[in-house]
């Protein structure tokens, strides 16, 4: 179709990006390291103590451990290595390391159980993992069983990288005091500070990268079914920073912003956005390690004159109900970024009253590592909508006979570009559900553009639920639950009826005790109309999240 989008893109925006302007992530890297040599690139605090790291010191300290990958443990170019670690100083050093070794990297969620992360390892064929001690309990029980046999293991510690009298300190208060490192036992594994200092003995080889050699092995799916490995490549992670690096280059300057980084940055939209973006518009990064503990959490933000946050839904609206957040000085903040789901219409007024800031909502999938959409940064309100296509993405939306949809119509969202993944990892027959022969990608969602060219998902297609033929989207009910003054979170399902086929519930946490069944149906009665209605509430404690605090309706579905 017409790309009738770029009509609506702010003065400056390119439609397109030179995608041959770097050959791999290591040459975007290298070059950020080189120009911004003395600027701070990461930060971190593991309380009392915190630390930071310059461009300087990543370059060299990722030279340092890609040297050890390739001298003393010497691993071929395209060996796959595993990550599982939260967001501490060490992970960046490991990624831009496996990726200096010309190897790729599998990231793994560190909450994983034995049975997740024993099938992500075989799938992987990884042959090394980097673990924080923290989680290398798990990895234990899951070492015999692994297809691969005498896989090396690299076991970090909190403190490794926050110097000698500190990381001793704060090592042996996570392990004796916290009780924070369960019992393990690794008999060949190897110390990061150790693995450090042997690759800093030895000479780093540089590995000739082009654009299509595989980069990242980043699993996805796992909500659904069995977790697929997402082939992304130099030339797909290099085109998606340099997409959005487009987009956000004449309202934000490169070299100067503070960014928080609170999502995990194994999870592709802080892998791309945080990680890789910021460092290379030179960004300065704070690392939250638990946002889960949304007190420290608070604390933290109140150290930094920050710039810049990126969360989503569930995040924001854990920070607007507690008081401390609105102590925060917003004076300095220009852009709050969403992703990784729809936010909610209730929490983003909420938000923008307290910091002053819209959330600029974007739209990805990791399958397009994961950048597709986003509106511009200078909105006044949030829309509502997911935005513009970034430069050199195309979309379509599509019917059930794969046909196009007129505009405003609803269709499923189809997309191209160069940020599109080459396929899943040794399956090709998913990979044949989901592209075409032309490069198309099915995204899955369901989703409407106007004559402007601005889109708006309305839901998963998965997520569907037809109630007498009608079609319900999800998103509206919870859209419209979540204005209740005494709903602190929702989630909306199909239940099977025998009168309607499929019928409505929703799971509910209360933000007022007082709130009852018969309230919160009576107040949907007069927003909406008599299929939308719920038939069943359901009210709990709290509701099943992903690693990034996505809710999770499958789960509550099968419950």
């Amino acid at each position: 179709m017409e790309k009738i989008w770029l009509k609506s893109y702010q003065n400056g925006v390119a439609a397109e990006i030179d995608t041959t302007r770097y050959s791999s992530i290591v040459d975007m890297i290298n070059q950020s390291v080189q120009q911004y040599s003395h600027q701070i690139a990461f930060s971190n605090t593991v309380a009392p103590f915190s630390n930071h790291l310059t461009y300087q010191e990543v370059g060299k300290l990722s030279d340092q451990f890609a040297s050890f990958l390739q001298n003393t443990l010497k691993l071929p170019k395209g060996e796959r290595v595993a990550i599982m670690m939260p967001n501490i100083l060490q992970y960046p050093i490991a990624t831009f390391g496996i990726l200096k070794a010309g190897l790729v990297v599998v990231n793994t969620n560190p909450l994983y159980t034995p049975r997740e992360l024993e099938h992500q390892l075989n799938d992987s064929g990884a042959s090394t993992i980097v673990v924080l001690e923290n989680f290398a309990n798990t990895l234990e029980l899951v070492l015999p069983n692994l297809e691969k046999k005498n896989v090396n293991v690299v076991v970090a510690s909190i403190g490794d990288l926050f110097g000698m009298f500190s990381g001793s300190l704060m090592n042996f208060v996570v392990r004796n005091v916290k009780k924070a490192v369960p019992n393990y036992q690794i008999s060949h594994a190897i110390r990061f500070k150790d693995a450090l200092a042997q690759g800093a003995k030895q000479s780093l080889s540089p590995i000739a990268l082009q654009q299509d050699d595989l980069a990242f092995l980043q699993y996805t799916g796992g909500t659904t079914g069995v977790a697929k490995g997402a082939m992304l490549t130099h030339g797909n992670i290099c085109a998606n920073a340099l997409q959005a690096g487009a987009w956000i280059s004449n309202q934000l300057i490169f070299g100067k912003e503070v960014v928080i980084a609170a999502l995990p940055l194994y999870h592709i939209f802080a892998l791309t956005v945080n990680l890789l973006l910021f460092f290379h518009a030179g960004g300065h990064s704070i690392l939250i390690t638990n946002p889960r503990d949304l007190d420290g959490f608070i604390q933290e933000m109140k150290k930094y004159p920050i710039t810049v946050f990126i969360g989503l839904n569930t995040l924001f609206n854990g920070l607007l109900n507690k008081s401390a957040f609105k102590d925060i000085d917003f004076s300095t903040w220009k852009l709050t970024l969403g992703g990784g789901t729809a936010t909610q219409e209730a929490i983003a007024q909420k938000w923008q009253q307290v910091t002053g800031l819209p959330i600029v909502e974007a739209y990805g999938l990791t399958e397009a590592s994961p950048g597709v959409c986003v509106n511009p940064l200078n909105i006044k309100k949030n829309i509502g909508g997911v935005g513009l296509p970034l430069p050199s993405t195309e979309v379509q939306l599509r019917d059930g006979k794969g046909g196009l949809v007129a505009i405003g119509e609803v269709g499923e969202l189809w997309i191209r570009g160069p940020q599109v993944m080459a396929g899943y990892w040794n399956r090709p027959d998913e990979t044949a559900k989901v592209m075409d022969a032309e490069g198309w990608l099915e995204t899955g969602d369901i989703a409407s553009m106007d004559e402007k060219g601005w889109l708006k998902i309305v839901d998963r297609k998965k997520d569907l639920i037809i109630v007498s033929g009608f079609n319900v989207y999800p998103n509206e009910i919870e859209d419209v639950v979540a204005h209740h003054p005494k709903v602190q979170e929702v989630a909306c399902v199909g239940i099977k009826s025998d009168k309607t086929g499929e019928a409505l519930k929703l799971f509910v946490v209360k933000k007022d005790a007082s709130l009852t069944k018969e309230e919160l149906i009576e107040y949907c009665r007069t927003q909406l109309t008599a299929y939308k209605v719920p038939r069943e509430i359901e009210f709990r404690d709290e509701l099943p999240k992903s690693n990034v605090g996505k809710i999770l309706r499958r789960e509550l579905r099968e419950k």
